[in-house]
Formats: structure tokens, sequence, C-alpha cells
């Protein structure tokens, strides 16, 4: 798909989220973003889309909630007149021992990064219709994707991301007839949460083939080239410098 002139709604608008955008931008693509907590940033990411020349603008939404992801599709197509690109990167990563998990710890990952990822393409699908074609790129995981978990603690988030994938195989057969394809990303290490020890960072470069983190790059390139095909459909595309091998 030729990127100029599009329209995409990026849910997060935070560093792997916000990169994107600015590529998407570089690319002639107008960008919405939702946000939940992180305004500021989301209103930075903004303002280097309009630097590129295109629009951009920020929305705040609860994608916990089904109602507010068809809000969030409406607002965006409302004020860039169009929607061709979801790409749905909300996601709730809490580390939680078994013991410890309460009935929300369960729902907050299963509402976000699952169930907000079928409302937004729900809410997506009929602007996209019109437009004769669309793209949809859901966030899953390495891990998920590697089809069996390999770390304590995160088992709602283990059993959303891979929904995920189950979610972008069945939307990508049932949109396929009309030209809307359907993907995903399972990113590895990329960007090293900040409550990691020096320690911790360096089993993980250690862990990984490629030996390093990637960089937020690397996703916002993975997901320019599933929506530059059209005969890409159904896919999860691990990014993990190969850490899926070891």
């Amino acid at each position: 798909m030729d990127l100029h002139g599009r329209a995409a709604l990026i849910t997060g608008g935070k560093r792997i989220g916000a990169v994107l955008a600015e590529q998407l931008a570089r690319r002639g693509v107008d960008v919405a973003l939702t946000f939940s907590r992180s305004r500021a940033e989301a209103e930075r990411t903004s303002e280097a889309v309009a630097a590129h020349g295109r629009r951009g603008i920020t929305i705040a939404a609860d994608l916990s909630q089904p109602d507010s992801c068809a809000e969030a599709v409406a607002r965006t197509v409302e004020a860039l007149g169009r929607l061709d690109i979801l790409v749905n990167m909300a996601s709730a990563y809490v580390r939680r021992p078994f013991a410890e998990l309460t009935w929300a710890d369960w729902s907050a990952p299963l509402d976000i990064d699952l169930r907000s990822s079928y409302a937004c393409a729900r809410a997506a699908v009929p602007h996209m219709r019109r437009q004769g074609r669309g793209h949809i790129v859901n966030f899953s995981d390495w891990v998920a994707k590697s089809g069996r978990p390999r770390y304590l603690g995160y088992l709602p988030y283990y059993v959303a991301k891979a929904g995920v994938i189950a979610l972008t195989e069945a939307l990508a057969l049932e949109l396929a007839h009309e030209s809307i394809l359907v993907n995903a990303i399972a990113p590895g290490p990329i960007v090293a949460p900040s409550d990691l020890t020096d320690d911790e960072i360096k089993a993980v470069v250690d862990a990984t083939p490629l030996g390093r983190w990637g960089g937020e790059m690397e996703i916002a390139k993975a997901v320019i080239a599933l929506l530059e095909s059209d005969f890409i459909t159904g896919e999860t595309v691990r990014v993990d410098g190969g850490r899926h091998l070891c």
C-alpha cells in the first residue's frame, strides 16, 4: 500500500509508538494517537508528526472500555477524514506472582491487550471498507509467539498476548475478501524496562543471539514493511534479535 495520504490510529503514543508515528509521518501519513495517562508524551509525538507536514491529533481514551475504543476511532475519522491503518499497541504489563493475582490483575491485560484490539478493529473496519482496503497491525509478544510461557509472574499477560495471535489469524481470514490485511508484531528485547538492574539488562543481551537490544526503530521498520505489503496477512512477525532460538 502506498502510504502517502493515508491516516493511521496508533493506540499508545509513548516510546515505540512515538517512533512509529514519526516514521509514518515521514512517509506522508496523518496520525492519531491515544493515551491514557501520558498526555505530555502523546502531545510531543503529535508535534513531531506536524513537523513533517502531516496532521497529528491526540485522543484521551480508556481502552479497557469498548465504547472508548469506538469513540477513539470515530474521533480519528472526524479529525483526519479517513482511516486506513490501525496499530493496536496499548498494553498492560505487570508482573505479579500467581498466588497474589486478583481478578483485576487477570482482567487488565485481557481488556487492554486483547479486547481493545478487537474493539478498535471492529470500529475501524467500516471506515477501511469505504476506502476499499486497510491494514490492522496488532501487538503480541515473542514469548507468546514461542508457544510456551518462559517467565513466572506474567500469566494474564501471556494469555492475552497468545490471544492476540489467535485474533490476528481469525480477523485476517474474516477480512481478506475486503482487502483488509491483519498482521501482528511480536517484539523481543527492544527497549530495556526502567526497573531492570544492570545485571538483568546484561542477561538479556547475553541470551539474545544478536547480542543487543533492538531499539524502537526496529519495530517501526517491521510495522512499515507490513503496511507496504499487499500480500502478507495473518502473520505474527517476531522482532527479537533471535531471542526465540535460545
